[in-house]
């Protein structure tokens, strides 16, 4: 079987949708990488082999060597739906989710995160309605416009 590579990624938009010649269905993870070995929807061995890493989003595409386009599809996945009825507690729970720096995703009144019993328990305690659910995940992209893979480098990343 031939492996072909796709070293060019545009978000959804930019590139020409009606030239897709197959799709890849992918988790939130799987969407966030450089270079990785997929499994093309129709069976075809691609490897991913981007210039930086991306988190790449629904209905992006991605650019094969030989000039066909793959649909990247939000794979559903096991996610943490957060509700409050009280927009401050909502507030004070977004800040605990960042302060531990979960990927989170902001749907309206709603945050997403994967799910983590310790994490629902403390939600819990705040009075969050909890419920799970199997939808696609895309998180925020953090403060510089991607998702932020946190490193910690000796003692310059401090939380007050």
């Amino acid at each position: 079987m031939t492996m072909h590579r796709a070293s060019i990624h545009l978000p959804a938009g930019q590139w020409p949708q009606e030239k897709a010649a197959g799709s890849l269905t992918l988790d939130f993870e799987t969407r966030h990488r450089r270079r990785f070995r997929l499994i093309a929807d129709q069976g075809d061995d691609i490897l991913l082999d981007l210039p930086e890493t991306v988190a790449m989003a629904n209905e992006d595409g991605l650019q094969l060597e030989d000039g066909r386009w793959l649909r990247v599809l939000a794979a559903a996945e096991d996610i943490v739906e957060i509700r409050h009825q009280n927009p401050l507690q909502f507030i004070r729970i977004a800040w605990h989710l960042g302060n531990r720096h979960l990927p989170t995703e902001i749907r309206g009144n709603v945050l997403c995160i994967r799910p983590d019993h310790v994490i629902e328990d403390m939600l819990r305690g705040f009075g969050a309605e909890i419920s799970h659910l199997q939808i696609a995940f895309q998180p925020e992209g953090g403060a510089y416009g991607h998702v932020h893979d946190h490193e910690h480098h000796g003692d310059q990343h401090h939380h007050d």
